[in-house]
């Protein structure tokens, strides 16, 4: 059997690679995919060679890393898969994927795959806000309504269950998808967020504009938790941030991503969570160059791209 997967092999420059799949191990799952996703920020400056944290990237390099998909043979090992179930793992923009059991996220029956490919990132986002651990009647503000910043609304309300969340958001049609996953308030512009008034900050943007506003915003002794990945802007400490003797930290992954699929799998489970709309643009598996050039250009700006693979 033969894996076809999509990878970098210098800037803007994709190809596919072919490879035969190997045996597998006593502790391997091979799933075949179904649906894959982009996140738009954090492969698109690897795609554009624009990232700040990566110097001087090393070629080739792998691409994406959601994927959904069922599980077509198992290792002798394997006790917590059976062939046909479904499964989310961690292999990116390939047809069949090999992972060990433990690196896969058992899916129950009844949950799309839409919804299924965001538990790796909702508890990306649900790892920042464990971090900072707001109480109900605190006021958060999230700055950036992509990928993160709405999982991070999302968890905020439906775990946590803040009452006061807003967000800064420029582009109108993220701010409305944002109310209805939970934020009281959109700013689109962010002079008008007030001053000295959130308990805590939730950095999902990228920019530093964004930044300087989270730092005017938040109370004395404030906190904030940057879930962005600092691929786009230097951040920059302004005077409040020293003046109201704030404080920060930094989120990256997810706390227990199979503990936190049971909690998130049976939060939507059999309802409509709106998460599937984060979606707003679908392409074929061998229509992902052409995406990804799109993407670049700014002929199409979705905060995720589905990946079809049937």
């Amino acid at each position: 059997m033969i894996q076809i997967s999509l990878q970098l092999k210098a800037k803007k420059t994709l190809y596919w690679a072919t490879k035969t799949i190997p045996p597998l191990k006593e502790d391997e799952i091979l799933i075949k995919t179904v649906a894959g996703a982009i996140s738009t920020g954090a492969e698109l400056p690897q795609y554009n060679e624009t990232d700040p944290t990566d110097h001087a990237p090393s070629y080739p390099k792998e691409t994406g890393y959601e994927s959904y998909g069922e599980v077509i043979a198992t290792g002798e090992a394997v006790e917590g898969f059976n062939v046909g179930d479904r499964a989310v793992a961690f292999y990116g923009h390939k047809d069949y994927g090999i992972v060990k059991e433990s690196k896969a996220i058992f899916v129950p029956m009844g949950i799309h795959h839409l919804d299924a490919l965001l538990v790796i990132l909702s508890c990306d986002a649900a790892k920042g806000v464990l971090k900072l651990n707001p109480k109900e009647n605190d006021r958060v503000l999230v700055a950036g309504s992509g990928t993160m910043g709405l999982l991070t609304v999302f968890y905020l309300k439906e775990y946590v269950n803040v009452r006061h969340i807003d967000m800064v958001e420029p582009h109108s049609s993220r701010g409305e998808l944002a109310r209805k996953l939970g934020a009281k308030t959109v700013y689109k512009d962010q002079s008008d967020c007030p001053g000295d008034f959130y308990d805590y900050g939730f950095e999902c943007s990228g920019f530093n504009k964004a930044f300087k506003t989270l730092q005017k915003a938040l109370k004395h002794d404030g906190e904030m938790c940057i879930l962005s990945d600092g691929n786009k802007d230097t951040f920059q400490m302004q005077p409040d941030f020293y003046r109201k003797e704030l404080k920060i930290v930094g989120s990256s992954d997810g706390w227990d991503y199979q503990r936190h699929a049971k909690w998130y799998f049976n939060q939507i489970k059999n309802k409509d969570s709106g998460l599937s709309r984060l979606f707003e643009h679908t392409v074929s598996f061998k229509g992902l160059p052409e995406c990804f050039e799109e993407l670049s250009t700014g002929r199409i700006h979705p905060i995720k791209v589905l990946v079809n693979y049937a």
